[in-house]
């Protein structure tokens, strides 16, 4: 994707995933400096400034060569969406995933259900090619990732993740994007189906090991993680 498509998409859209202030706040000042300019946000969420709502299914188009779906990613708001990008190709697979996929984490069940966190990550954005890059909403890996060696100590990629996210953000350079595939390996809440992963939180399920990771992760002050927690 070049700079003409960039600005394509600067000058005709802006997409939403959520509601909340610090994804939508600037909307209707942008609507202002961009007259005619397109708000897409969720049906769901009640987006502020929004122009035109968008559902899970919904397919879009930027230029002739940009093509994006949407995808309902619910769980930190009810109507969360994120977009995933091709070429007309489907070549070069991105996802911008808002506040539901972090770089080795993930985002707070303020309105959803640890059922439907699952679903929005292990399945719905799971399901999406290895390669596909993931843009997210926010700055968080290191502290993600020190986080999850807590309570995956022995995983190499984490800790091999977070040494190199440490030299990006003393440098001053961000750490996104990620891939689908290098989720897997380093994040916890997307590795929950992996027996070893249950067996450590005494969980019968993937749900349940995705919510008691979770819980843990809500009331992490540091420190290493042991069952004494649960």
């Amino acid at each position: 994707m070049g700079q003409r498509e960039y600005s394509i998409c600067a000058k005709r859209c802006y997409w939403n995933y959520l509601v909340s202030w610090d994804h939508a706040g600037g909307n209707e000042k942008m609507r202002l400096l961009v007259p005619g300019i397109k708000v897409y946000g969720g049906s769901m969420d009640n987006v502020k400034g929004c122009t035109d709502q968008v559902e899970n299914g919904t397919k879009l188009s930027i230029g002739k060569e940009i093509e994006i779906l949407c995808l309902h990613t619910p769980c930190h708001t009810k109507g969360h969406i994120s977009y995933y990008v091709t070429s007309k190709e489907e070549e070069d697979p991105a996802v911008f995933t808002g506040d539901t996929l972090f770089i080795a984490g993930c985002g707070r069940f303020f309105e959803g259900t640890a059922e439907q966190m699952y679903q929005s990550l292990c399945v719905t954005l799971g399901s999406l090619p290895k390669s596909t890059r993931v843009y997210c909403g926010h700055e968080y890996t290191v502290k993600s990732l020190q986080f999850m060696l807590t309570v995956e100590p022995e995983n190499e990629k984490m800790k091999q993740k977070l040494e190199w996210a440490q030299k990006q953000r003393e440098a001053n350079q961000p750490t996104v994007p990620s891939t689908i595939g290098d989720e897997f390996e380093i994040n916890t809440f997307m590795r929950v189906d992996l027996p070893e992963i249950q067996a450590k939180f005494g969980a019968k399920s993937a749900v349940e090991a995705l919510r008691t990771v979770r819980n843990i992760k809500d009331t992490w002050k540091g420190g290493v993680y042991s069952r004494a927690m649960l």
